[in-house]
C-alpha cells in the first residue's frame, strides 16, 4: 500500500507492530491500540505506516497505451458512485446489475484504486488465465460458501487459516475433491472490506471508517476541495550559495488551500513558470512535511497533505503537455483552467502572493514593485539571502505567521479553518485526517517532467552530458519491430548529476549517475550559466567543454575570493601599523570590494520558456 489511510479502525504498523486506530485526536495524533496486547498508545500520524502486503508492481502511466489508459478510466466511473458513498450495498447491487459485472470484480477494482491511489491501478497485472470464471464445481462452491459465512464472517472472528482447514475437512468427510487453499484465500480476500468489518468488528466501527463526510466541488467547502495554483517573480535579488555574490530574483510557485486559505505546498527556483515547478509544486502540496520542516531547519508544524479534487490554474502553458495532465488525472486531480477575461478566478491565490510581495519588500535586496520605491536603493548591493536561506524564510512566514493570523474573509485563522474542515465543530462533523502517501519518492516522481532517449553502449545522453549504470546494460540498442525503443528518464534540476531510469520489465525506478563519476554535481541553472558563456565565446559546446568551463569560471572565482581577501588582511595589517583613522581603513576596504569579479551574467529567461 502507498497510501496510509488515517481513519477509526484502520489497521496500520507502529514500532513494528500491528495495531488499530481507536480515535482521531488532533489534526496529526491518533490514539493506537497494539493488537497482541490491548496497550493504547498516543502517536503522531508521521509514525504509522501501512500494512504491506505483496503487491504487483503496476506500470508507469505514461507507458500505458491510450487504449488501456481509457479501460482504467472507464473502470473508475463505474466505481466512483461507490467510492462516494462507501458502505452502500445496495448501490454496489444496482450498479452490478446494470453493468454487467460482478460485485467481487467491483470491490476488487475498489481495492486496488485504494492500495495505490491511482486510477491506473485499477487495471491490475495482467491476466494470464482464463476469463474470470470460476472452475470450481457446485459441491466445492457450496461449502466454501457455507463456511465463510458462518464461520469467517461473524464476530468469533475466526481466522483464514482455520476456516481454510474447517473447508478442506469438510470437502474430505464428503468424499469431494478439495480446492487449493489459494483458491480460498483468495476468495476470502476478494470480500468487501467493508463487509467483512461490518460482520467481523461490527457496523458502528466500520461506519467511522467508510463514511466519512465529503462536500462536493463547485463549493469549496471542505480541504483540498479547491486548490490554486498560480506564479510570481520575487521581488528580491538572492545571492548565489557558494560564494554569495548576487545572482538572480526567483520564481515562486504557490498552492493555496481555498476553503481554508492554508498554503499547502510551494516550490522557489531560478526558472521561469513551468511544467517543472509547477510539478514540484504540487508533489509538495501533497506530501507530509515533518521531515522537510526538519531538513530545512524550521521549527513549525504544516499538517496540510493529501490529494486535492480539483487544481484551478491559471491558462498557463505548462498544462498545455500531457505529462501533468496524465500524472493528475492518474491521482482523480480535476484540472480546472482560469477562463479568459475572469480576473476573479485566482482571486485568493493572487491576494495571498500580492500579501507576501509586501514582506519581502522588508527583506535586504528586494526590488520592490514600484520605480519610484527603487530610486536610490542599491539592490545587488544589499543582496544577501541564497535561495535556500529566502525558502527558510518563507516557509517561517508561512507556518509562524501567515497560518496563525486571523484572516479577514474568513473571520478566523487559515489554520483554525483548516482543523475545523478536519476535525469538525458542533455544527458540523469533518472529514476526518486525510490519507497520507507513504511512497513519497514514487509520487516525486510521477509529477516530475521526463525524457525519452534510446541507450547506447556508453549509456544515455540528455542535453550533451553522459549517464551509466549497469542496469542499463540489457537495454543496449533495444529495439521494437526494428524501430530504436526509447525509454523514461526523469531529471531533478536541483542536481543532475542523478538522473532516474524507468526499468519498463521490473516497474522500478533506478539512480543513474554520470558516466564520468569525476564530474561535480550541478544544478541545471549552473549548468546554462555555462551554456551561455560557451555560446557567446563561440566554443564547441560538447560534454568535455561545459564541465571544463564550469571549473574554469569555478577556479577564477575562487582565485578572485583569495586575492580579496589577501589583499583586504595586507591592507587592515598596514593601517594598523600606521595607526591610520578607521574611516580610512574603510574607505580602502570599499574600494576593494567594488573590484571583486562580477558574478555570472543573468541568463535571459525567455530562452529557456
Amino acid at each position: 500500500m502507498d497510501i496510509v489511510n488515517l481513519t477509526k479502525g484502520e489497521k496500520v504498523i507502529y514500532n513494528d507492530k500491528e495495531v488499530i486506530i481507536t480515535k482521531l485526536n488532533t489534526l496529526d495524533t491518533v490514539t493506537i491500540e497494539e493488537l497482541s496486547n490491548g496497550t493504547n498508545h498516543l502517536v503522531h500520524v508521521s509514525d504509522l505506516k501501512p500494512i504491506f502486503k505483496k503487491k504487483e508492481k503496476l506500470d508507469d502511466i505514461n507507458v500505458i497505451s491510450e487504449k488501456k489508459w481509457e479501460l482504467a478510466q472507464q473502470r473508475f466511473e463505474i466505481i466512483t458512485p461507490i467510492l462516494e458513498k462507501p458502505g452502500n450495498i445496495e448501490l454496489v447491487k444496482q450498479i452490478s446489475a446494470e453493468k454487467n459485472i460482478s460485485i467481487a470484480t467491483l470491490y476488487r477494482w475498489i481495492k486496488l484504486y485504494k492500495d495505490y491511489g491511482t486510477i491506473s491501478s485499477i487495471l491490475g497485472k495482467p491476466k494470464t488465465g482464463g476469463k474470470g470464471s470460476s472452475r470450481l464445481d457446485s459441491n466445492q462452491e457450496e461449502i466454501i460458501k457455507k463456511y465463510i459465512k458462518s464461520t469467517y464472517l461473524n464476530s468469533s472472528r475466526t481466522s483464514i487459516n482455520k476456516t481454510v482447514r474447517l473447508i478442506m475437512a469438510e470437502c474430505h468427510n464428503k468424499n469431494i475433491t478439495p480446492p487449493h487453499e489459494n483458491t480460498i484465500r483468495n476468495r476470502i480476500k476478494s470480500l468487501s472490506e467493508e463487509e467483512v468489518m461490518k460482520k467481523r468488528i461490527g457496523s458502528k466501527e466500520a461506519g467511522y471508517k467508510f463514511n466519512p463526510i465529503r462536500g462536493s466541488f463547485p463549493g469549496a467547502d471542505f480541504p483540498l476541495s479547491v486548490v490554486q495554483i498560480d506564479h510570481t517573480r520575487v521581488d528580491i535579488i538572492l545571492v548565489d550559495e557558494y560564494y554569495r555574490k548576487p545572482y538572480k530574483r526567483p520564481w515562486l510557485t504557490l498552492a493555496i488551500d481555498v476553503y481554508s486559505r492554508m498554503v499547502v505546498g510551494f516550490h522557489l527556483s531560478f526558472d521561469p513558470p513551468g511544467a517543472l515547478g509547477t510539478g514540484l509544486c504540487i508533489a509538495h502540496s501533497i506530501l507530509p512535511k515533518e521531515i522537510w520542516l526538519e531538513k530545512i531547519g524550521v521549527q513549525g508544524t504544516w499538517p496540510c497533505w493529501g490529494f486535492m479534487s480539483v487544481i484551478h490554474v491559471d491558462n498557463a502553458k505548462e498544462f498545455r503537455g500531457n505529462m501533468l495532465k496524465m500524472a493528475c488525472k492518474n491521482y482523480n486531480i480535476n484540472l480546472e483552467f482560469r477562463p479568459i477575461a475572469t480576473p476573479h478566478f485566482g482571486g485568493h491565490i493572487e491576494r495571498l502572493l500580492g500579501s507576501f510581495s509586501k514582506e519581502v519588500h522588508n527583506l535586504a535586496g528586494t526590488t520592490f514593485s514600484s520605480t519610484e520605491l527603487r530610486k536610490n536603493y542599491d539592490s545587488e548591493g544589499r543582496a544577501s539571502l541564497t535561495l535556500s536561506e529566502f525558502e527558510k524564510w518563507l516557509t517561517l512566514y508561512i507556518t509562524n505567521i501567515y497560518h496563525i493570523k486571523n484572516h479577514s474573509s474568513l473571520n478566523d485563522s487559515p489554520i483554525n479553518k483548516w482543523k475545523e474542515g478536519i476535525m469538525g465543530n458542533k455544527d458540523q462533523p469533518g472529514i476526518g485526517i486525510i490519507p497520507r502517501i507513504f511512497n513519497e519518492r514514487k509520487l516525486r516522481l510521477d509529477f516530475m517532467p521526463f525524457e525519452e532517449r534510446t541507450i547506447q553502449e556508453y549509456g544515455v545522453v540528455i542535453d550533451r552530458v553522459t549517464y551509466y549504470n549497469d542496469v542499463l546494460r540489457k537495454y543496449i540498442h533495444s529495439k521494437t519491430d526494428n524501430i530504436k525503443r526509447k525509454f523514461i528518464f526523469r531529471r531533478d534540476p536541483r542536481d543532475i548529476s542523478v538522473v532516474h531510469f524507468y526499468d519498463p520489465e521490473s516497474k522500478e525506478y533506478f539512480d543513474i549517475p554520470y558516466r564520468d563519476t569525476s564530474l561535480p554535481a550541478i544544478s541545471i541553472w549552473e549548468f546554462r550559466d555555462v551554456l551561455r558563456t560557451l555560446k557567446k565565446s563561440k566554443a564547441p559546446i560538447n560534454e568535455k567543454s561545459i564541465f571544463d568551463t564550469y571549473r574554469e569560471m569555478d577556479d577564477i572565482e575562487k582565485k578572485a575570493i583569495r586575492e580579496t581577501k589577501n589583499r583586504k588582511r595586507e591592507v587592515k595589517n598596514f593601517y594598523n601599523t600606521n595607526s591610520y583613522p578607521t574611516s580610512e581603513i574603510n574607505e580602502v576596504e570599499d574600494k576593494i570590494e567594488n573590484n571583486d569579479i562580477k558574478p555570472f551574467e543573468e541568463i535571459d529567461d525567455e530562452a529557456f520558456i
